[in-house]
């Protein structure tokens, strides 16, 4: 669920950051409740993705220079033994791997 977690928190960042409504790196931080080094790894990978990520010092606000929009979409989906018996040909996965493939299969990013 960590995952989820922070797919949500960059949704979050990314809708103050459209409304340049952050507030300084503490503030901003505080509102996503992550410290300031997550911020700064989360800043890291919005740039990583083509962002226009900037700050602006008057306004004390992080800003796109220009329309950028980032979808995040999760998807989750409960399967019975059976099913996924019959979706893997009859191979057995641990639960969390399945977990995980599935939240990363299920998310898309762009």
């Amino acid at each position: 669920m960590k995952t989820l977690k922070q797919l949500e928190r960059l949704r979050k960042a990314h809708k103050l950051i459209q409304l340049e409504n952050t507030g300084v790196p503490e503030e901003f931080a505080e509102k996503l409740g992550i410290s300031r080094r997550q911020l700064y790894n989360m800043i890291e990978y919005l740039k990583e993705v083509d962002a226009p990520l900037h700050y602006n010092r008057k306004t004390n606000s992080f800003y796109y220079s220009y329309d950028f929009d980032l979808l995040v979409n999760v998807s989750v989906q409960v399967l019975v033994k059976n099913e996924l018996i019959t979706i893997y040909a009859g191979n057995t996965l641990l639960k969390e791997n399945f977990y995980s493939a599935r939240l990363v299969h299920g998310t898309n990013i762009s």
